[in-house]
C-alpha cells in the first residue's frame, strides 16, 4: 500500500464513521417518537375510554343515535355535530350532573368541505326542556339530567341532530390552556374578575394583544358584566379558535401528554376512541375554515321576575337551516318548531 492511499482510507473511515454516527442518531430519535407516539396512543385511548359515557335517547337506546338523523352517521364518511358543553363546577361546588351548563357551542363538521362552524347559544335562552316538560333558561337542562338533557332541549330548539357531545368544566379549560403554554388573545376592554375558585378581584387584565394563562383565559371567557351574553359567545368561540391554534402548532407535539392529562377526568363524551380519531383530518388542514354564527333577539324580565334572552324567530329559522346545510341535511320551515314543542 502506497503512502497516498493511506490517508485516502483514513478519510474515508472517518466519514464512514460520521456517516454512521449521524444515522444511528437518527434511528435512537425515530425510535423514541415512535415509542413516545405508542405512548400517548395508549394513554389517549385509555383516557377516551374512561370518559365515555353514551346518551340516553329513549328511541335508540343501543345505537345512541338522534331522533333527527334517518341512520347513524359516520364520521368518517358524514358531516356531523358536536355539543360542547362547559360547566361551571370546580373543586370547592363539584355539582356534576347538577351544575348548570355555563358554555354551550354547537359544533357543525362539514365532511366535503372540511370546515366547522360554531354556534354560542346564550346561557339564558328561554327554550322548552323536554326533560321537565316545560319553558326555563338551556343552561337549566344540565342540572335537570346532565347531558342527555342538554342534547335533548339543543335539537328540540333548534332541530339539528346533535351527534355527540363532549363535557369539560373549568379545570379541564384552565389545564389544557397552561399545557400549551398560554395563548395569544385580544382582550377587548381592561377588566376585573374573580379566578376559578372564586376569589374576588384575582384576575386583572389589559386592554389589548396579550398572552393569556388558563385562568386569564377563563376569565376573558366567562365575563358578563362588561357587556352580554351575544357577546361573551363571540369571545368564547375566538378564545377556542386560539387554543385550536395553538394546539395544532409544531411547538405543541410534546406538550400532548400534558394535553390528554389536562383533560383526563375533567371530560365526558359520547364519542368513542375510534371516533375522536377520525376528527384529525379537519385539525390537520392547515387550509381549515372555522366561522361562527349567532342566534339574534332580545333580553328581559318575565313573570316569574328572572332574565331572559327571546331568541327571535327568524333568526333561530336561519340558523338552523345554515347548521342542517353545512350537515348536508333538508331545510325546514318555522312550523316545524310548533310541531316540536308543547
Amino acid at each position: 500500500m502506497s503512502e497516498q492511499t493511506k490517508p485516502k482510507q483514513r478519510k474515508i473511515r472517518k466519514r464512514t464513521i460520521i456517516l454512521l454516527v449521524v444515522l444511528g442518531i437518527v434511528l435512537l430519535l425515530l425510535g423514541s417518537l415512535v415509542t413516545y407516539g405508542m405512548y400517548l396512543y395508549n394513554k389517549a385511548e385509555d383516557t377516551a375510554e374512561q370518559s365515555y359515557e353514551a346518551v340516553d335517547r329513549s328511541h335508540d337506546e343501543e345505537n345512541d343515535t338522534s331522533g333527527l338523523r334517518d341512520d347513524k352517521v359516520d364520521p368518517i364518511e358524514d358531516s356531523v355535530s358536536v355539543l360542547i358543553i362547559g360547566i361551571d363546577d370546580n373543586d370547592k361546588r363539584n355539582y356534576g350532573d347538577s351544575s348548570r351548563s355555563d358554555t354551550l357551542i354547537l359544533a357543525t363538521f362539514n365532511k366535503a368541505d372540511g370546515n366547522i362552524k360554531l354556534l354560542s347559544i346564550p346561557r339564558d335562552t328561554y327554550v322548552y326542556v323536554p326533560e321537565v316538560e316545560r319553558y326555563t333558561k338551556i343552561n337549566h337542562a344540565h342540572a335537570y339530567g346532565g347531558p342527555s338533557a342538554t342534547v335533548e332541549t339543543v335539537e328540540n330548539f333548534l332541530q339539528v341532530p346533535v351527534d355527540y357531545y363532549v363535557r369539560v368544566n373549568f379545570k379541564a379549560f384552565i389545564e389544557v390552556v397552561d399545557s400549551l403554554g398560554g395563548i395569544m388573545f385580544d382582550v377587548p376592554y381592561e377588566m376585573v374578575e374573580i379566578d376559578s375558585k372564586e376569589n374576588e378581584d384575582s384576575i386583572h387584565l389589559e386592554e389589548g394583544y396579550q398572552e393569556l394563562n388558563g385562568e386569564e383565559a377563563l376569565a376573558v371567557a366567562r365575563t358578563r358584566k362588561y357587556d352580554n351574553d351575544i357577546e361573551r359567545g363571540k369571545r368564547q368561540i375566538e378564545i377556542i379558535k386560539a387554543v385550536a391554534r395553538k394546539a395544532a402548532s409544531v411547538s405543541s407535539i410534546l406538550k400532548l401528554d400534558d394535553l390528554i392529562e389536562a383533560v383526563g377526568n375533567n371530560m365526558t363524551t359520547n364519542l368513542t376512541f375510534d371516533e375522536m380519531k377520525t376528527f384529525t383530518s379537519y385539525a390537520l388542514d392547515k387550509k381549515l375554515r372555522i366561522e361562527s354564527t349567532s342566534l339574534d333577539g332580545f333580553g328581559g324580565y318575565m313573570d316569574d321576575g328572572l332574565w331572559y334572552y327571546q331568541v327571535d324567530e327568524d333568526s333561530r329559522l336561519t340558523t338552523t337551516n345554515e347548521l342542517r346545510e353545512h350537515l348536508e341535511l333538508s331545510p325546514l320551515e318555522i312550523s316545524d318548531y310548533y310541531s316540536s314543542e308543547n
